[in-house]
């Protein structure tokens, strides 16, 4: 994006404004861009739109109205105040350069001319196509709201209005994309969120440089955390209102892309991406139940082929009662490259499912789970401890809630898979804790990904651990950096 552009000024005559708006945006041409040329005592009034983004029923309500200005006025030196009185609508701001002009036209707002003015009247009509709120299918409860983010932008800030009435909910508008112009907002709640931290998400996103975001929120991710060849995710993504409004009242900041229904929060950790919605829909000591299931899920999609391959390569690790755990039969391929292949078969056949229509998905995936793994068995391509423990993995992969630090712990799992199987005991070891050690070394926005494990910080890590009620969580997370850190003020009487 170019940000020394000169903005050209809005010309006086209108005939001037006309051949701009020709050239430039294609009035005349772009069977989408409407234009209305209208005279309101006895000067020329351009009235430009898009159609595919304004209601016609507005159009033509504004348009009579101005069209009843010739029965009813006789005033002519007072026409831009007089037009501008009777644009019956509770949004009408002034532009005063072409620039603006567009991109305000662009954005599916009317523009309206005067000969003779050197200012436009914009009138914020836009009526974005979208379809209606309803539950994410990747974050879905079993008790609570089943609302959620849609791909307008509009509609997506009045649900988070919807739960955090306070006054000092900031959403602020950034245009990225020197053609595409997409509507980038930051939300922050004023006195909470690190001023910092807000100035530095806007220096990132003011500084994108680029066409356009057709990618939308993972394109702004990109520039705005750097991840370049690092798996493992450094924002959160969410489609829940509930969700994205938590963490306003934690302190995060949150950023919306137009065009897309997930919200990005940011700083995030680690253990961010381990939590879910549901555990906060059931009480205390459920919600610990579910949190600790989906952690063994978690730790087991990582670590449990690793390990079951250390055992069967080198038996003397088990102890006596655990002799039974081993291949009877060893097959035709090594262990490893069985686990490996197993591996990329579950990963096949979860891309299949995401390109095969629903009403096929489910005879493919028998079809996948029983034929093909009974005769890879049958004819000795696997054995079926392998396709029972990749089975496991791969449930625990599906339990992780960030489907995209499930992929990332994926990655990890092969690599620890080939170095188990190329160094035996020394290779998992070493493995493991480059994975740790890894992790420790990530930063999102200046936070440490493993917060707060590493560094340690026992009182927020109990609550990672347990699921502690609402009343006894009376501190905001110290990481964010929060201007209050109390969530439970004492209000004077």
């Amino acid at each position: 994006m170019n940000k020394d552009k000169q903005k050209k000024t809005i010309p006086p005559r209108i005939k001037e404004v006309e051949r701009f708006m020709e050239d430039n945006v294609g009035v005349g041409t772009s069977f989408d861009v409407g234009f209305r040329n209208l005279t309101i005592l006895k000067k020329t009034t351009h009235l430009y739109y898009l159609t595919g983004l304004c209601e016609t029923a507005i159009i033509v309500e504004l348009i009579k109205k101005l069209v009843e200005i010739n029965d009813n006025e006789r005033n002519i030196r007072k026409v831009p105040e007089i037009i501008e009185n009777r644009l019956v609508h509770q949004q009408v701001t002034k532009a005063k350069s072409m620039d603006d002009v567009v991109d305000q036209l662009l954005s599916g707002l009317i523009v309206i001319f005067i000969d003779g003015e050197d200012e436009a009247l914009i009138v914020d009509v836009r009526s974005y196509p979208g379809r209606s709120p309803k539950e994410p299918d990747t974050e879905k409860v079993v008790r609570g709201a089943r609302d959620g983010y849609t791909e307008n932008i509009i509609q997506n800030t009045a649900l988070t209005r919807r739960r955090v009435r306070d006054e000092r909910l900031r959403h602020e508008i950034i245009q990225v994309g020197e053609r595409s112009k997409t509507d980038v907002c930051i939300s922050y709640i004023k006195d909470i969120a690190d001023d910092g931290l807000v100035d530095l998400i806007k220096k990132e996103i003011k500084a994108i440089e680029i066409d356009g975001i057709s990618m939308a929120d993972k394109t702004i991710e990109e520039y705005l955390v750097k991840q370049r060849f690092n798996p493992f995710p450094l924002v959160r993504y969410t489609e829940r209102p509930d969700v994205a409004s938590n963490h306003l009242f934690e302190g995060h900041v949150l950023i919306m892309v137009d065009t897309s229904p997930s919200m990005i929060i940011t700083p995030t950790t680690y253990f961010h991406h381990v939590q879910h919605a549901e555990e906060y829909r059931q009480s205390p000591t459920v919600g610990t139940f579910i949190r600790w299931v989906r952690f063994i899920g978690i730790f087991a999609s990582i670590f449990l082929l690793p390990f079951w391959l250390l055992l069967v390569q080198e038996p003397n690790l088990l102890p006596e009662p655990l002799q039974f755990i081993g291949p009877n039969e060893l097959g035709n391929i090594p262990i490893v490259f069985q686990l490996i292949a197993a591996d990329i078969g579950i990963e096949f056949l979860r891309m299949a499912a995401i390109h095969t229509p629903t009403p096929l998905s489910t005879a493919m995936g028998l079809i996948a789970a029983v034929l093909i793994g009974q005769i890879a068995i049958d004819v000795g391509l696997f054995s079926a401890e392998v396709i029972l423990y990749v089975a496991i993995a791969a449930i625990g992969s599906f339990a992780t809630p960030s489907y995209e630090l499930s992929i990332a712990n994926k990655m990890a799992r092969v690599f620890l898979l080939i170095v188990t199987g190329i160094f035996g005991l020394k290779g998992f070891v070493i493995g493991a804790t480059i994975y740790i050690i890894g992790l420790s070394c990530i930063r999102s926005l200046n936070t440490p990904y493993l917060w707060p494990f590493l560094p340690f910080n026992a009182k927020a890590l109990m609550q990672i651990i347990f699921r502690i009620s609402v009343p006894m969580t009376k501190d905001r997370p110290s990481i964010v950096h929060p201007k209050n850190n109390y969530r439970q003020p004492k209000f004077k009487s």
